[in-house]
């Protein structure tokens, strides 16, 4: 038997490093998680009806911080209100209405602040004759802008089709 059978092994090495690639399945698991993430919160982000109730929440706080006249405020207002609900509820149910019943589909589908002598004010304001006194139900202390705007936002946020 040969004694010197340890001398004819390799030297003793550590291992190789272990690579980068491929990495292991959490990894995977991870990237695939973060991919469909980002994809959702792309489709949510720019779902249209939530682009269009973005929009028009921005428009309203445009209308919100100009300085104007009664008039001109209710006349925008008038103007958001009809285009939002138009594009929330096609023309077949909203191109028709005007008047109480105008009033009144937007009182049902989120803008209960516009009822009554608000209302009036609005569509009488935003057709040129002066606006009326705010409701005393609202508060002495509030204007009638200030009532048109909150039914306004209130509308546009719970408008559903």
């Amino acid at each position: 038997m040969n004694t010197d059978w340890l001398a004819q092994l390799a030297p003793e090495h550590a291992p190789a490093p272990p690579g980068w690639w491929p990495p292991a399945p959490g990894w995977w698991i991870l990237a695939a998680l973060l991919l469909v993430g980002a994809g959702a919160a792309l489709a949510y982000w720019r779902h249209p009806k939530r682009r269009l109730r973005r929009a028009a929440l921005a428009e309203l706080a445009r209308i919100r911080q100009r300085d104007q006249d009664l008039g001109t405020c209710a006349r925008d207002v008038q103007n958001l209100l009809r285009r939002y609900a138009l594009a929330v509820y096609g023309s077949e149910r909203v191109a028709r209405l005007s008047g109480a019943a105008w009033l009144e589909f937007l009182a049902r589908r989120g803008a209960a602040g516009i009822q009554g002598p608000s209302g009036r004010a609005l569509l009488a304001a935003s057709y040129g004759a002066p606006a009326l006194a705010p409701d005393a139900a609202a508060g002495a202390s509030s204007n009638p802008r200030t009532l048109w705007l909150r039914a306004a936002e209130s509308f546009v946020r719970e408008a559903k089709a």
